[in-house]
């Protein structure tokens, strides 16, 4: 009667089923359309991009910045880093004890085999002696338990170690883009720092030139001693904005050996060229109502959710009545050719329901506490949902802005390079004063700068939007298929 009753009620379980939480999903991510094809600037790097909206993103994105030292860079760290590692084989461990929690609703059953061997005392009883023996006893049994799922608690639990291994899953997806992220960041940013210590080493040369022409000057009369001191101390200058430079690549370049899972000593960096990189003209930009289902954090935070859901289903479970089965059959005898005789069997066979009925409001709260829970993981999602889309739009708005203000940043270094020309000029023929000179030698050095910065954030903010809109993991075949009874999310 149980099994029957348990087999009627197989097809239900306690608590709520798991859906994706409704939310509103923008038919754009920026308040204002973006047009669809950047302004572009006669510099490397400035060529004019036009977004592709609804178009799909490639799993190895990075390629498309035709650099093989950054592509071989991604590759190594893929490969080699301790931190993608662990995320993988934390993966694998949610998923084994996954399979482990799906035996739980089967029965479970064992087997023993016992020798004893036993002294009895001498004793006295009615006037008879007993005396004292030693006796040699076998015993062999089979015990079978079997907890019926009346209310599929248990079926809800192997449904939260399955939603916990989803998290993990994409845990390790959103591992593996920051790796990938921060790689093609840092590779970037390595290009640009050297590209500034080229140009700040060039003007480190000028503004030494300079200072030899007003030592020459003053020694004919045509400058003075203060014209002197203030272009020393403007070489100067420039020497202490190259320090901070070189300091940055250092850091810049052990930030990548890390990546790679190498100590800075033994990581093998390429030399990264700003010029040699290829800014993407065609950039894909999913619909936001994609970001659901591409976005690692997204997915993570969907599936924390499934698992706090699954999980209310468990303590409502745990204060309904508990069905459980035992049973035995064995055999028992003094003497091991007899242990399998028909006259030696024993068996036993024992149904039990318990149902707690006073425990002070422990497992009602509990309850209560998981449906907070609950409640509070869709809420984060939710924001994390939100903070995507505002994640996207920025970066939207940023590459549009980025080319506008490169076209702004030649300009400004184009002047800024006439301007001194002529100020040195007019300086030695006497039409201006040196503060002129130095005047635009600070304008030219800043705009030289400016200008690398600019070009840098072009790619950088690049990178940036293939992240944000997931990186394309749905692409890749990487990762071992998980085994039949896992769950598995579908691909966007």
């Amino acid at each position: 009667m149980a099994m029957a009753l348990a087999a009627t009620l197989s097809a239900c379980a306690v608590g709520p089923d798991f859906h994706r939480p409704a939310v509103s999903t923008p038919a754009r991510f920026n308040a204002e359309r973006p047009t669809d094809r950047t302004v572009s600037a006669h510099v490397p790097g400035g060529n004019a991009q036009t977004l592709l909206h609804g178009g799909d993103i490639a799993a190895d994105w990075w390629t498309l910045f035709r650099s093989p030292e950054i592509t071989r860079l991604v590759e190594t760290a893929i490969r080699d880093s301790p931190s993608l590692q662990a995320a993988r084989e934390t993966l694998t461990n949610a998923r084994e004890l996954v399979l482990a929690q799906e035996g739980t609703p089967f029965p479970s059953v064992s087997g023993s085999v016992a020798r004893q061997r036993q002294e009895a005392p001498l004793t006295y009883e009615y006037g008879y002696q007993t005396p004292a023996g030693t006796f040699t006893g076998y015993n062999a049994q089979l015990s079978l338990s079997y907890t019926l799922d009346v209310w599929g608690g248990l079926r809800r639990a192997v449904e939260q170690a399955g939603a916990q291994a989803e998290y993990q899953r994409f845990e390790l997806e959103q591992s593996y883009l920051t790796l990938t992220a921060g790689v093609v960041n840092s590779a970037i940013l390595a290009a640009s720092l050297q590209e500034q210590i080229d140009a700040q080493t060039q003007l480190i040369g000028f503004e030494q030139r300079q200072l030899d022409t007003v030592r020459r000057q003053f020694e004919l009369g045509g400058a003075t001693g203060t014209d002197v001191a203030t272009q020393q101390a403007q070489v100067a200058q420039a020497q202490t904005v190259l320090v901070p430079l070189q300091t940055q690549l250092v850091q810049a370049r052990d930030q990548l050996a890390a990546f790679l899972g190498r100590p800075p000593s033994e990581a093998d960096i390429p030399a990264i060229d700003l010029d040699r990189l290829t800014l993407p003209e065609t950039v894909p930009v999913s619909l936001p109502v994609a970001l659901l289902s591409q976005r690692p954090d997204i997915r993570f935070q969907e599936a924390y959710l499934h698992q706090q859901t699954a999980a209310l289903g468990v303590d409502i479970a745990k204060r309904l009545p508990q069905v459980t089965l035992q049973a035995t059959v064995g055999s028992t005898a003094a003497d091991i050719h007899q242990l399998f005789s028909p006259t030696n069997g024993l068996w036993s066979l024992l149904t039990q329901a318990t149902q707690p009925i006073f425990d002070a409001g422990q497992l009602l709260h509990q309850q209560r506490a998981q449906a907070a829970a609950m409640r509070a993981a869709a809420a984060q999602w939710r924001d994390t949902v939100i903070k995507a889309d505002q994640n996207v739009a920025d970066i939207l708005a940023a590459l549009q802005n980025d080319a506008v203000n490169l076209q702004y940043a030649l300009a400004g270094e184009q002047a800024g390079q006439r301007g001194l020309s002529l100020a040195s000029l007019q300086y030695k023929l006497g039409g201006v004063s040196y503060l002129s000179v130095l005047t635009a030698e600070q304008t030219y050095q800043d705009a030289v700068i400016t200008l690398v910065r600019a070009r840098a954030a072009r790619f950088t903010d690049t990178a940036n939007l293939f992240q944000a809109l997931g990186g394309g993991w749905w692409h890749r075949d990487d990762l071992p298929r998980p085994p039949p009874g896992l769950l598995s999310s579908p691909l966007p």
